[in-house]
Protein backbone atom coordinates (compact mmCIF):
# COMPACT_ATOMS: atom_id res chain seq x y z
CA UNK A 1 0.00 0.00 0.00
CA UNK A 2 2.97 2.67 -1.17
CA UNK A 3 0.79 5.54 -1.97
CA UNK A 4 1.96 8.43 -4.32
CA UNK A 5 0.72 11.79 -4.71
CA UNK A 6 -2.80 11.88 -6.82
CA UNK A 7 -4.92 13.88 -8.51
CA UNK A 8 -8.88 13.19 -7.48
CA UNK A 9 -10.78 11.19 -9.77
CA UNK A 10 -14.68 10.44 -8.34
CA UNK A 11 -16.29 8.08 -10.11
CA UNK A 12 -19.59 7.23 -10.30
CA UNK A 13 -20.74 3.72 -8.34
CA UNK A 14 -24.58 2.94 -8.47
CA UNK A 15 -24.15 0.17 -5.41
CA UNK A 16 -23.76 3.37 -3.10
CA UNK A 17 -26.85 4.89 -4.20
CA UNK A 18 -29.41 1.82 -4.12
CA UNK A 19 -28.53 2.41 -0.15
CA UNK A 20 -29.33 5.36 0.46
CA UNK A 21 -25.66 6.83 0.41
CA UNK A 22 -23.94 9.19 -1.88
CA UNK A 23 -23.29 7.96 -5.73
CA UNK A 24 -20.24 9.16 -6.25
CA UNK A 25 -16.55 8.69 -4.07
CA UNK A 26 -13.16 9.83 -4.31
CA UNK A 27 -10.19 8.11 -4.23
CA UNK A 28 -9.76 8.64 -0.61
CA UNK A 29 -12.55 6.07 -0.14
CA UNK A 30 -10.34 3.40 -1.41
CA UNK A 31 -7.44 4.45 0.97
CA UNK A 32 -9.85 4.36 3.70
CA UNK A 33 -10.86 0.29 2.93
CA UNK A 34 -6.57 -0.58 1.92
CA UNK A 35 -5.63 2.03 5.36
CA UNK A 36 -8.02 -0.09 7.99
CA UNK A 37 -6.63 -3.25 7.05
CA UNK A 38 -2.67 -2.13 7.02
CA UNK A 39 -2.95 -0.67 10.34
CA UNK A 40 -4.51 -4.05 11.25
CA UNK A 41 -1.90 -6.00 9.93
CA UNK A 42 0.84 -4.01 11.32
CA UNK A 43 -0.95 -4.52 14.81
CA UNK A 44 -0.51 -8.15 14.51
CA UNK A 45 2.69 -8.13 13.60
CA UNK A 46 3.69 -5.80 16.72
CA UNK A 47 1.42 -8.51 19.12
CA UNK A 48 3.89 -11.49 17.00
CA UNK A 49 6.99 -9.58 18.21
CA UNK A 50 7.76 -9.30 14.32
CA UNK A 51 10.92 -7.36 13.66
CA UNK A 52 10.02 -4.69 11.62
CA UNK A 53 9.52 -2.87 9.38
CA UNK A 54 5.96 -4.30 9.22
CA UNK A 55 5.11 -1.67 6.41
CA UNK A 56 5.69 -0.83 3.34
CA UNK A 57 3.39 2.44 3.22
CA UNK A 58 5.76 5.82 3.78
CA UNK A 59 2.91 7.17 5.16
CA UNK A 60 2.00 4.96 8.11
CA UNK A 61 5.65 4.28 8.30
CA UNK A 62 6.37 8.12 9.23
CA UNK A 63 3.13 9.40 10.83
CA UNK A 64 1.25 8.41 13.47
CA UNK A 65 -2.10 7.06 13.38
CA UNK A 66 -4.55 5.10 15.74
CA UNK A 67 -5.30 1.51 15.20
CA UNK A 68 -8.22 0.47 13.08
CA UNK A 69 -10.03 -1.07 16.36
CA UNK A 70 -10.44 1.75 18.90
CA UNK A 71 -10.28 -0.78 21.94
CA UNK A 72 -6.55 -1.95 20.49
CA UNK A 73 -5.24 1.33 21.18
CA UNK A 74 -2.79 1.58 23.96
CA UNK A 75 -4.88 4.03 26.13
CA UNK A 76 -8.37 1.80 25.82
CA UNK A 77 -6.16 -1.13 26.35
CA UNK A 78 -5.42 0.06 29.79
CA UNK A 79 -8.50 1.60 30.33
CA UNK A 80 -9.93 -1.36 29.85
CA UNK A 81 -7.92 -4.11 31.92
CA UNK A 82 -6.32 -2.00 34.34
CA UNK A 83 -9.12 0.71 35.03
CA UNK A 84 -12.66 -1.31 34.54
CA UNK A 85 -11.28 -4.90 35.26
CA UNK A 86 -8.70 -4.67 37.60
CA UNK A 87 -7.84 -7.24 39.72
CA UNK A 88 -10.79 -6.03 42.24
CA UNK A 89 -14.43 -5.84 41.80
CA UNK A 90 -15.80 -2.22 42.10
CA UNK A 91 -19.17 -0.98 43.08
CA UNK A 92 -21.42 0.15 39.89
CA UNK A 93 -20.46 3.94 41.48
CA UNK A 94 -16.55 3.42 41.82
CA UNK A 95 -16.48 1.71 38.44
CA UNK A 96 -17.99 4.53 37.02
CA UNK A 97 -15.92 6.78 38.87
CA UNK A 98 -12.94 5.36 37.55
CA UNK A 99 -13.71 5.17 33.76
CA UNK A 100 -14.56 8.78 34.34
CA UNK A 101 -12.02 10.08 35.95
CA UNK A 102 -9.39 8.22 34.12
CA UNK A 103 -10.79 9.67 31.03
CA UNK A 104 -10.57 13.54 31.49
CA UNK A 105 -7.24 13.03 31.49
CA UNK A 106 -7.13 10.19 29.42
CA UNK A 107 -2.97 9.57 30.11
CA UNK A 108 -1.77 6.68 31.44
CA UNK A 109 1.17 8.24 33.52
CA UNK A 110 -1.31 10.54 35.03
CA UNK A 111 -3.54 7.63 36.31
CA UNK A 112 -0.58 5.80 37.46
CA UNK A 113 0.69 8.50 39.63
CA UNK A 114 -2.68 8.93 41.25
CA UNK A 115 -2.61 5.18 42.06
CA UNK A 116 0.38 5.46 43.62
CA UNK A 117 -0.09 8.21 45.64
CA UNK A 118 -3.45 6.94 46.96
CA UNK A 119 -3.43 3.79 46.46
CA UNK A 120 -6.63 2.00 45.59
CA UNK A 121 -8.80 4.82 43.75
CA UNK A 122 -12.40 5.01 43.85
CA UNK A 123 -15.45 7.28 44.54
CA UNK A 124 -15.63 6.28 48.23
CA UNK A 125 -12.43 7.63 49.03
CA UNK A 126 -12.59 10.65 46.50
CA UNK A 127 -11.03 14.01 48.70
CA UNK A 128 -11.27 16.72 45.93
CA UNK A 129 -8.47 18.77 48.03
CA UNK A 130 -6.16 15.65 47.63
CA UNK A 131 -7.36 15.07 44.35
CA UNK A 132 -6.04 19.12 43.49
CA UNK A 133 -3.20 18.95 45.52
CA UNK A 134 -2.25 15.86 43.23
CA UNK A 135 -2.60 17.04 39.76
CA UNK A 136 -0.72 20.40 40.78
CA UNK A 137 2.33 18.92 42.51
CA UNK A 138 2.45 17.14 38.51
CA UNK A 139 1.77 20.47 36.80
CA UNK A 140 4.55 22.93 39.28
CA UNK A 141 7.29 20.04 37.97
CA UNK A 142 6.24 20.65 34.25
CA UNK A 143 4.48 17.47 33.67
CA UNK A 144 1.70 17.65 31.13
CA UNK A 145 -1.48 15.75 33.04
CA UNK A 146 -3.75 15.38 29.78
CA UNK A 147 -2.90 13.40 26.69
CA UNK A 148 -3.30 14.95 23.30
CA UNK A 149 -5.68 12.77 21.98
CA UNK A 150 -8.88 15.01 22.30
CA UNK A 151 -9.20 18.23 24.40
CA UNK A 152 -11.51 18.22 27.00
CA UNK A 153 -12.43 21.97 27.44
CA UNK A 154 -11.84 24.09 30.14
CA UNK A 155 -14.95 24.31 32.01
CA UNK A 156 -13.89 27.84 33.44
CA UNK A 157 -17.15 29.29 32.03
CA UNK A 158 -19.35 26.68 34.02
CA UNK A 159 -17.00 26.20 37.39
CA UNK A 160 -14.94 29.07 37.49
CA UNK A 161 -11.44 28.27 37.87
CA UNK A 162 -8.82 29.56 36.03
CA UNK A 163 -7.01 25.67 36.62
CA UNK A 164 -8.77 22.83 34.26
CA UNK A 165 -8.33 20.23 36.14
CA UNK A 166 -10.10 22.31 39.05
CA UNK A 167 -12.79 22.91 36.82
CA UNK A 168 -12.79 19.24 35.55
CA UNK A 169 -12.43 17.47 39.02
CA UNK A 170 -15.92 19.35 39.61
CA UNK A 171 -17.10 18.47 36.72
CA UNK A 172 -16.73 14.94 38.14
CA UNK A 173 -18.07 15.44 41.29
CA UNK A 174 -21.17 16.90 39.68
CA UNK A 175 -21.56 14.00 37.77
CA UNK A 176 -21.51 11.35 40.58
CA UNK A 177 -23.29 13.23 42.86
CA UNK A 178 -26.12 13.60 40.52
CA UNK A 179 -26.51 9.59 40.68
CA UNK A 180 -25.32 9.11 37.40
CA UNK A 181 -24.62 5.57 37.88
CA UNK A 182 -28.55 5.02 38.77
CA UNK A 183 -29.03 7.10 35.36
CA UNK A 184 -27.02 5.18 33.43
CA UNK A 185 -28.72 1.80 35.15
CA UNK A 186 -31.98 2.76 33.85
CA UNK A 187 -30.67 3.81 30.38
CA UNK A 188 -32.23 1.59 27.45
CA UNK A 189 -29.90 2.66 24.95
CA UNK A 190 -26.46 3.62 23.44
CA UNK A 191 -28.32 7.05 22.58
CA UNK A 192 -30.02 7.32 25.64
CA UNK A 193 -26.65 7.09 27.41
CA UNK A 194 -25.23 9.39 25.12
CA UNK A 195 -28.17 11.95 25.91
CA UNK A 196 -27.42 11.49 29.53
CA UNK A 197 -23.68 12.33 29.47
CA UNK A 198 -24.56 15.17 27.04
CA UNK A 199 -26.78 16.70 29.55
CA UNK A 200 -23.48 17.74 32.07
CA UNK A 201 -21.58 20.91 31.23
CA UNK A 202 -18.83 20.90 29.18
CA UNK A 203 -19.34 17.71 27.43
CA UNK A 204 -20.05 18.35 23.77
CA UNK A 205 -21.61 15.25 21.60
CA UNK A 206 -18.13 14.24 20.43
CA UNK A 207 -17.22 13.92 24.20
CA UNK A 208 -20.33 12.67 25.47
CA UNK A 209 -20.06 9.91 22.74
CA UNK A 210 -16.80 8.63 23.86
CA UNK A 211 -17.27 8.74 26.80
CA UNK A 212 -20.80 6.75 26.62
CA UNK A 213 -18.55 4.17 24.24
CA UNK A 214 -15.87 3.69 26.99
CA UNK A 215 -18.74 2.78 29.61
CA UNK A 216 -20.33 0.59 27.49
CA UNK A 217 -16.86 -1.45 28.07
CA UNK A 218 -17.13 -1.84 31.48
CA UNK A 219 -20.51 -3.73 32.67
CA UNK A 220 -22.81 -1.17 33.05
CA UNK A 221 -24.06 -1.46 30.14
CA UNK A 222 -24.59 -3.70 27.29
CA UNK A 223 -25.17 -1.57 24.64
CA UNK A 224 -24.37 -2.78 20.68
CA UNK A 225 -21.53 -0.66 19.73
CA UNK A 226 -23.49 -0.95 16.10
CA UNK A 227 -26.56 0.66 17.37
CA UNK A 228 -25.46 4.82 17.40
CA UNK A 229 -23.08 6.66 16.31
CA UNK A 230 -21.59 10.31 16.31
CA UNK A 231 -19.61 11.29 13.66
CA UNK A 232 -16.41 13.83 15.57
CA UNK A 233 -15.27 16.55 13.44
CA UNK A 234 -12.19 14.68 12.28
CA UNK A 235 -14.46 12.08 11.01
CA UNK A 236 -16.99 14.91 8.88
CA UNK A 237 -13.42 15.72 7.65
CA UNK A 238 -12.76 12.87 6.05
CA UNK A 239 -15.95 12.11 5.07
CA UNK A 240 -16.01 14.81 3.09
CA UNK A 241 -13.29 14.35 1.40
CA UNK A 242 -14.28 10.17 0.09
CA UNK A 243 -17.82 11.43 -0.70
CA UNK A 244 -17.29 15.39 -2.13
CA UNK A 245 -20.83 15.10 -3.13
CA UNK A 246 -22.97 13.31 -0.59
CA UNK A 247 -26.41 15.06 -1.18
CA UNK A 248 -27.39 15.66 1.84
CA UNK A 249 -27.13 12.75 3.78
CA UNK A 250 -25.48 13.00 7.31
CA UNK A 251 -22.15 11.77 8.50
CA UNK A 252 -23.98 9.22 10.97
CA UNK A 253 -25.99 7.41 8.12
CA UNK A 254 -22.59 7.07 6.13
CA UNK A 255 -20.67 5.24 9.21
CA UNK A 256 -23.44 3.03 9.50
CA UNK A 257 -23.90 1.88 5.54
CA UNK A 258 -20.31 1.64 5.75
CA UNK A 259 -20.10 -0.48 8.51
CA UNK A 260 -22.58 -2.69 6.95
CA UNK A 261 -20.68 -3.07 3.85
CA UNK A 262 -17.51 -3.74 4.94
CA UNK A 263 -17.41 -7.33 4.13
CA UNK A 264 -18.49 -6.26 0.61
CA UNK A 265 -16.09 -3.56 0.21
CA UNK A 266 -13.45 -5.66 1.60
CA UNK A 267 -13.94 -8.19 -1.21
CA UNK A 268 -14.43 -6.04 -4.00
CA UNK A 269 -10.98 -4.56 -3.60
CA UNK A 270 -9.45 -7.95 -3.13
CA UNK A 271 -8.71 -7.46 0.35
CA UNK A 272 -8.46 -10.16 3.31
CA UNK A 273 -9.35 -8.05 5.86
CA UNK A 274 -8.10 -9.23 9.43
CA UNK A 275 -10.95 -8.76 12.07
CA UNK A 276 -10.57 -8.89 15.63
CA UNK A 277 -10.80 -12.48 15.88
CA UNK A 278 -14.15 -12.34 14.22
CA UNK A 279 -15.42 -9.31 15.47
CA UNK A 280 -16.04 -6.89 12.57
CA UNK A 281 -15.23 -3.42 12.37
CA UNK A 282 -17.94 -1.35 15.17
CA UNK A 283 -19.53 1.89 14.46
CA UNK A 284 -17.15 3.54 16.49
CA UNK A 285 -14.03 2.12 14.50
CA UNK A 286 -15.54 3.58 11.07
CA UNK A 287 -16.10 6.64 12.74
CA UNK A 288 -12.11 6.56 13.81
CA UNK A 289 -10.98 5.13 10.65
CA UNK A 290 -12.52 8.49 8.90
CA UNK A 291 -10.60 10.64 11.18
CA UNK A 292 -7.81 8.73 10.48
CA UNK A 293 -8.26 8.59 6.85
CA UNK A 294 -8.95 12.78 6.79
CA UNK A 295 -5.11 13.17 8.11
CA UNK A 296 -3.85 10.38 5.60
CA UNK A 297 -4.81 12.08 2.37
CA UNK A 298 -3.42 14.97 3.85
CA UNK A 299 -0.19 13.80 2.77
CA UNK A 300 -1.06 11.11 0.06
CA UNK A 301 -2.90 13.32 -1.56
CA UNK A 302 -1.82 16.82 -1.22
CA UNK A 303 -3.49 19.57 -3.30
CA UNK A 304 -6.41 17.36 -4.10
CA UNK A 305 -8.84 19.47 -1.44
CA UNK A 306 -9.29 23.09 -0.51
CA UNK A 307 -8.17 22.92 2.94
CA UNK A 308 -6.05 24.64 4.90
CA UNK A 309 -4.99 21.32 6.49
CA UNK A 310 -1.82 19.86 4.45
CA UNK A 311 0.10 18.37 6.92
CA UNK A 312 0.04 15.72 9.79
CA UNK A 313 1.07 17.56 12.89
CA UNK A 314 2.61 13.67 14.78
CA UNK A 315 5.33 11.80 13.21
CA UNK A 316 5.70 8.01 14.02
CA UNK A 317 8.66 7.44 16.85
CA UNK A 318 9.42 3.85 18.18
CA UNK A 319 8.93 3.54 21.68
CA UNK A 320 10.45 0.61 23.84
CA UNK A 321 6.98 0.93 26.05
CA UNK A 322 6.09 -3.17 26.76
CA UNK A 323 3.60 -5.22 24.58
CA UNK A 324 0.32 -4.90 25.25
CA UNK A 325 -1.64 -8.10 26.29
CA UNK A 326 -4.26 -7.60 24.96
CA UNK A 327 -7.92 -8.07 26.60
CA UNK A 328 -11.18 -6.91 26.15
CA UNK A 329 -14.67 -6.34 27.27
CA UNK A 330 -15.77 -10.62 28.39
CA UNK A 331 -18.63 -9.74 27.45
CA UNK A 332 -17.80 -9.83 23.54
CA UNK A 333 -15.96 -13.21 23.49
CA UNK A 334 -13.30 -12.52 21.84
CA UNK A 335 -10.55 -13.30 24.45
CA UNK A 336 -10.12 -16.87 24.36
CA UNK A 337 -8.33 -18.11 21.67
CA UNK A 338 -7.45 -14.41 20.43
CA UNK A 339 -3.59 -15.09 19.93
CA UNK A 340 -4.19 -18.10 17.97
CA UNK A 341 -6.06 -16.11 15.95
CA UNK A 342 -3.80 -13.59 15.49
CA UNK A 343 -0.80 -16.21 14.84
CA UNK A 344 -3.18 -17.59 11.96
CA UNK A 345 -3.38 -14.41 10.35
CA UNK A 346 0.31 -14.13 10.42
CA UNK A 347 0.31 -17.43 8.68
CA UNK A 348 -1.32 -15.70 5.50
CA UNK A 349 0.32 -12.79 5.21
CA UNK A 350 4.04 -12.84 6.18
Amino acid sequence: MVKKMSQCKCRQKDYLSTYNTPDKYSVVYDDYWEFAQERQTILYKKMLRIPGPWTDDIIIKNYKFTNSYRATDRVSQYLIRSVIYAEKEFSPEDTLFRILLFKMFNKIETWEYLEQSLGEISYKTYSYLLYDRLLTRLMSNKICIYSGAYILPSGKSAFGSKVKHRNNLQLLEMMMSSKLSKHIAEAESLKELFEILLSYPTLGRFLAFQYAIDINYSDLTDFDEMSFVVAGPGAERGIRKCFPDRQGVSAESIIKEVADRQDWEFLQRGIDFHSLNGRPLQLIDCQNLFCEIDKYSRVAHPGMFDSNRVRIKQKYKHTNLPPIDFFFPPKWGINQGFKQFVEGCCNVFL
